[in-house]
Parts: structure tokens; C-alpha cells; sequence
């Protein structure tokens, strides 16, 4: 069996895959959802001198404390960055990456300018109006797909800014972390920000498996999400 370790996203900790986490224990795996510095359970942690190296090394500290080694690494969206970037600096134990709706970096790459030019506008407009210059309020669920009352108040409730930081700091890609194989997992039930990601993936030889729900799979999809990440690690 598999050890997963899913790494949430912007905005988001360790607390979004709630909905998942049983459905991949019920069948024997085991499974760590650490929360990144500033974020979640950890917000009171949060300072503009957290950026993409820290969020590494919260992600290298979980694999290495928790001394697994049969990993497959999920990283959803922004975390396509911290899955990259903690693969390269230690590929050993990875069995398998997984981007679920994420980037997909080369060596140097920014998130903020991996994203579509609108989406990044609005992000730099945000963060300079509403976020103090070093912060980036969460985005309105709507277009993230997002639709049932009660899963909009669920993560309404939990989401919390995001330090700037670590979407302008670049991330370090190695041939060791290139070398570790890849999955991608695009939601196709939204605007489909990160579509061309699925086909970077495709086009470096990754399988690539479409999933209908929007953004937010974790919540709005768990037993689809579930059943994606059991069939990659099988």
C-alpha cells in the first residue's frame, strides 16, 4: 500500500481533504494532509517573509518525519509548485507525483506568471487593494466552480489569505525531481484555469485523466477524486 500525501492549495490547509482522506484509508492506505506555514491551523504563523522555500520545507519535513517511502505526492493548484519543488530537492521515496489541477513548472518558473494574463492582473490587483501589498484574498468560489450553499459556507468559513510571496519567488526543478514520473489530473467543470497544464503534461508523456467537477474537487467530488487517486497509485 501507498502512503498519499496530499498538499492543499491557496487559501485552503490541511483540513480541505476531509472528504477524501477515509475513502483512500478505507482500502489500506495511508494518508498525511499537512497544512503549510500560514495557512490553515497554521495562519497564526503567517508573515510576508513566507514564500515557496518555506512551503518546501514544510513539505520535506512531513516526508521526512514521517520516514515513509512509497509515496504519491498529490499537489492541488498553487501546490503543483511545492510538489515540484520538494521532489527536486529530495526524489528519493516519491513513488509517483500527482498534479490535480496545478501548475506544471520548468526550472525558474513563477506561479504568478503561469498564470493566464487576465487571472494574473487580477491577482496583483487584489493583493495591491486588498491584501496590503503581501497578501492574496481568497478568490470568489463562484468561478472556482463552486456551487452548493453548503459547501461555499464550509470553505468560506476556512479559507484565509495567502502570502504573496510564494507566488513571485521561483521554483528550483532538478533532473533528479524531472526524472520522478507524473500524473496529471485536470477539473474540466469550470473555467478551466490550468487546461494548459493538462497539456504540457501530455505533451512531456504523462498520463493525463480528466475529472468532472470543478476546482474544488476535494469537496465537490470526493468520491470521483477518490477513485482517480486509487487507480494512479494501483
Amino acid at each position: 500500500m501507498a502512503t498519499f500525501v496530499l498538499v492543499h492549495g491557496a487559501w485552503h490547509g490541511g483540513w480541505c481533504w476531509q472528504r477524501v482522506a477515509p475513502r483512500l484509508r478505507a482500502v489500506g492506505h495511508d494518508v498525511l494532509t499537512p497544512t503549510l506555514t500560514g495557512l490553515g491551523d497554521r495562519s497564526h504563523l503567517l508573515s510576508p517573509l513566507v514564500g515557496l522555500s518555506t512551503h518546501v520545507e514544510d513539505l520535506l519535513g512531513t516526508l521526512t518525519y514521517a520516514g515513509r517511502d512509497d509515496v504519491v505526492l498529490v499537489g492541488h493548484s498553487y501546490a503543483g509548485q511545492v510538489i515540484t519543488g520538494a521532489a527536486s530537492a529530495r526524489p528519493d521515496g516519491i513513488r509517483k507525483l500527482v498534479y490535480l489541477d496545478a501548475f506544471v513548472a520548468d526550472d525558474g518558473d513563477r506561479a504568478i506568471d503561469l498564470l493566464p494574463a487576465n487571472v494574473a492582473v487580477h491577482y496583483r490587483e487584489s493583493v495591491a487593494e486588498r491584501g496590503f501589498g503581501w497578501l492574496i484574498p481568497p478568490r470568489p468560489l463562484d468561478v472556482l466552480g463552486v456551487e452548493d450553499p453548503d459547501d461555499v459556507a464550509w470553505l468560506e468559513s476556512h479559507f484565509v489569505p495567502h502570502p504573496w510571496r510564494t507566488y513571485t519567488d521561483p521554483v528550483t526543478v532538478t533532473p533528479a525531481g524531472s526524472a520522478v514520473p507524473a500524473v496529471f489530473v485536470e477539473c474540466t467543470d469550470w473555467l478551466r484555469v490550468f487546461e494548459p497544464f493538462a497539456k504540457v503534461a501530455a505533451s512531456r508523456g504523462w498520463p493525463v485523466h480528466e475529472l468532472s467537477s470543478g476546482h474544488e474537487s476535494m469537496v465537490t467530488n470526493p468520491a470521483g477524486l477518490a477513485d482517480v487517486l486509487l487507480e494512479i497509485a494501483a
